[in-house]
C-alpha cells in the first residue's frame, strides 16, 4: 500500500481547473495593462507634447514588471518551497489583483501631473511580483499532481491561462470601444478592465482556498528534504539549470510579445488598421495559440518535451525570418502562423522548466528561470523592436526574433534527454 504521503487528495478536475483559473486571472490582468500601454497610457499618463516619446515612456512601464517578476519569484517562491504551494499561490494571486484594480483607480498626469506615471509604475510592479510568483506555483499545482505519463498534458493548463486572459482582456477592450465614443473609453471606460479584475480574483481565492497541498510537496516535508534558503540553493547548486532554463524560455517570450504588444502598436501607427480592426486580427489569432498548446502537451508526452520545444524553436527561426513579409502582406495570416507557433512552444515550457528542479527547490527555480527569460526576451522587446522597425525596417524585427531563437536552441542542447519526474 503506497503511504499516505504520496496519496494524491485533489481531484483532477479541481487541479487542473485551479491551475487554469489562477492563470488566467493573472494574465488577464497583464494583457489589459499591456493593451492600455499601447491605446491608453500614452495619452492619459504622459506629457501629450511627443505621441511617439509617451509611447516609448508607456513601454518601458510595461518593462517594469519583468523587472518585478524575478524579486516575485525569490519571495513567493522562498514559501512556495518552504510553507506550501497552496498558501504561497493565494498571496501572489492577492497582490496581482490588488495591484491592478488600483490601476483603474489611479487620477491621470492631467489632474496629478508627474505622480500619475509615478503611481502607475508602482502598481506595474505590483503585478511584476504577483505574477512572477503565480505561474511557477500554478504549474506546480499541475505537473506535481500529474499521473504519470501525463506531466505535459497537466503542465499545459496553466499555460492556457494565456490565451483564455488574453482572449477575455482583449474582448473587453474591443467592446468598450465599440460601445463607446473616444471620450467617453478615455474618459472612464478604459477603467472598466482593471476594476472587473476584482470578481475573477475572488472566483480564483474562492478556488484555491479549497485546494490540499501537492503530493510531491507533502512527500519531501516528509522526508525532510525542506532548504533553507531555496534562492540560494538555485544559485549555487542548480546554476546550470537555471540558466539553461532561462535561455529555454527566450524566444518563447520574445515571439509572444512581438505577437501582442509590438503588432498592436505597429499595425495602429504604421500599417493603417483601426484598433477596432487589429484587435479582431488579434483575437482570431488567440484562439490558434489555445488550439495548439493541447496539441504540442500532446506530443510532448510522446516525443518528450526536448524534442517539442525544439521542434517550435525551429519554425519561431524561420517565422523570424518571414515576419516582415507576412506582416506587411496580411495581418490576419501573420498572425494565425505566429500564435500557431506560439501555441507550440507555449505547451510544453512550463513541465520542462519544473523538471530541472528538484521539488525543495522547484517553486523558486523554475518561476526564477521563467522570470528571468521574461526579463531577457519581453521586457525589451517592445521597445528593441519599435526601435529596430524605425531605425532599420520591420524585417530586423524578424532577425531579432531569430537570433533569440538561436540562443534558445543552444539552450535545449544541454538540457536532459530525459527530464525528471515532478508528479507522484
Amino acid at each position: 500500500m503506497r503511504d499516505a504521503v504520496t496519496t494524491p487528495v485533489n481531484s483532477p478536475g479541481r487541479v487542473l481547473f485551479a491551475s487554469l483559473i489562477g492563470t488566467t486571472i493573472e494574465f488577464f490582468d497583464f494583457y489589459i495593462y499591456a493593451t492600455a500601454a499601447v491605446l491608453v497610457f500614452p495619452k492619459l499618463f504622459f506629457p501629450a507634447a511627443d505621441p511617439a516619446s509617451a509611447t516609448l515612456q508607456s513601454f518601458a512601464t510595461f518593462a517594469l514588471a519583468f523587472i518585478a517578476r524575478p524579486i516575485g519569484s525569490a519571495l513567493f517562491g522562498h514559501f512556495g518551497d518552504r510553507v506550501g504551494r497552496k498558501a504561497t499561490l493565494v498571496a501572489a494571486l492577492l497582490t496581482m489583483g490588488i495591484s491592478t484594480v488600483m490601476i483603474g483607480l489611479l487620477p491621470t498626469y492631467a489632474h496629478i501631473g508627474v505622480i500619475a506615471p509615478l503611481l502607475l509604475s508602482l502598481c506595474r510592479l505590483g503585478q511584476g511580483l504577483g505574477l512572477g510568483g503565480e505561474w511557477g506555483g500554478a504549474v506546480l499545482l499541475a505537473t506535481e499532481n500529474a499521473p504519470k505519463g501525463k506531466h505535459a498534458w497537466y503542465g499545459m493548463f496553466p499555460q492556457l491561462g494565456a490565451p483564455i486572459g488574453f482572449f477575455i482582456a482583449t474582448g473587453l477592450f474591443l467592446w468598450l470601444t465599440e460601445k463607446m465614443g473616444d471620450t467617453a473609453f478615455f474618459a472612464w471606460g478604459w477603467r472598466v478592465p482593471f476594476l472587473a479584475s476584482s470578481v475573477l480574483v475572488i472566483i480564483g481565492l474562492w478556488m484555491r482556498l479549497r485546494l490540499t497541498e501537492t503530493p510531491a510537496f507533502a512527500r519531501a516535508m516528509a522526508q525532510q528534504e525542506r532548504v533553507r534558503v531555496p534562492m540560494l540553493t538555485v544559485l549555487t547548486q542548480h546554476t546550470r539549470a537555471l540558466v539553461a532554463g532561462t535561455f529555454a524560455a527566450l524566444a518563447t517570450f520574445v515571439i509572444f510579445y512581438l505577437m501582442t504588444v509590438f503588432a498592436l502598436s505597429w499595425a495602429t501607427s504604421k500599417l493603417a488598421y483601426s484598433r477596432e480592426t487589429f484587435l479582431i486580427v488579434q483575437m482570431v489569432g488567440v484562439l490558434f495559440f489555445a488550439a495548439f498548446i493541447p496539441l504540442s502537451a500532446w506530443l510532448a508526452d510522446r516525443r518528450g518535451n526536448r524534442f517539442t520545444m525544439i521542434l517550435a524553436t525551429v519554425l519561431i527561426f524561420v517565422f523570424g525570418l518571414a515576419y516582415a513579409s507576412l506582416f506587411a502582406h496580411s495581418g490576419m495570416l501573420f498572425m494565425v502562423v505566429g500564435m500557431c507557433v506560439v501555441g507550440i512552444t507555449y505547451g510544453p515550457l512550463g513541465t520542462i522548466l519544473a523538471q530541472m528542479f528538484p521539488t525543495a527547490v522547484r517553486y523558486t527555480g523554475a518561476s526564477l528561470a521563467f522570470n528571468m527569460a521574461g526579463i531577457f526576451g519581453a521586457s525589451l522587446a517592445p521597445y528593441l523592436a519599435t526601435w529596430l522597425a524605425k531605425t532599420y525596417g520591420l524585417a530586423y524585427v524578424g532577425y531579432y526574433l531569430s537570433a533569440a531563437a538561436v540562443l534558445t536552441m543552444l539552450a535545449l542542447m544541454v538540457t536532459p534527454k530525459q527530464e525528471g519526474q515532478t508528479g507522484s
